[in-house]
């Protein structure tokens, strides 16, 4: 399985710290958010990897460059500073994660910090390949964060992502069907929502609830204080287990 990872964002947010640095390679506890991320994904046997670049899109670059420092292969799929949205950033990827006959691919946010483990998409992954009529997508869905305790999207008793019930947290973390995006409008902005609705009201749309750690990580008082976090909890570890999450 591929993954896209999307790290084209502006960071507005988590300004002045992005004026001069891609949101992506900030860092956490000493190590760039995205490494976070490329590093459990590799754990996961995930090793493909698609980076969509937009703002400092260069910068970016220069520092993973072709991912062979994690055993990983990188390409990068290039926007404009002003970045393409979801939607536009996975078309315009499609033909790097193999074109619309690819394999289910794994789509995540360069700027989260999860201990989710991405060996469990596997799973999804394989749902979706044997039956993409019956499943077109798996989202990861998170307890609320306190700045949208209304959440997002429900799960039914059946696995199933619905838009009524008790509201979860999209995670940003997802595995779609190549499918979905033939067609679709590549090299433009266009949003996954709500357009991704019509499959979730068909009943297409898997999902699961993670309840371990998950921080979108926006502000830089958010990254100080998620960094301090990380730090003390390190401190608290033995030897082993410090260099165990020093390598992510």
């Amino acid at each position: 399985m591929k993954a896209l990872i999307l790290a084209a964002g502006r960071g507005e947010r988590m300004r002045p710290l992005t004026d001069r640095m891609p949101k992506p390679l900030l860092e956490l506890a000493g190590k760039p958010l995205i490494v976070w991320q490329i590093e459990r994904l590799r754990r996961a046997g995930i090793r493909d990897l698609v980076v969509n670049l937009g703002w400092l899109g260069d910068r970016l670059a220069d520092a993973l460059g072709d991912g062979s420092r994690w055993d990983a292969r990188i390409v990068y799929s290039r926007e404009p500073e002003q970045a393409w949205e979801t939607g536009g950033a996975v078309a315009t990827a499609l033909p790097l994660l193999g074109g619309a006959d690819a394999p289910p691919f794994a789509v995540l946010s360069a700027d989260i910090y999860t201990e989710f483990d991405y060996a469990r998409l596997h799973e999804a992954a394989a749902s979706i390949a044997a039956d993409p009529r019956a499943t077109s997508a798996h989202f990861v869905l998170a307890d609320n964060p306190p700045h949208h305790p209304g959440g997002d999207m429900a799960l039914d008793a059946g696995g199933r992502v619905r838009r009524e019930g008790v509201k979860l947290n999209y995670g940003n973390i997802a595995v779609f069907h190549a499918g979905l995006f033939a067609g679709r409008p590549a090299r433009q902005a266009w949003k996954l929502f709500p357009w991704l609705y019509a499959e979730v009201d068909a009943g297409r749309v898997s999902g699961e609830h993670w309840r371990g750690a998950w921080h979108n990580v926006g502000t830089p008082e958010q990254l100080a204080e998620l960094d301090a976090r990380l730090r003390a909890d390190a401190t608290d570890l033995s030897p082993a287990l410090r260099r165990g999450l020093a390598r992510g």
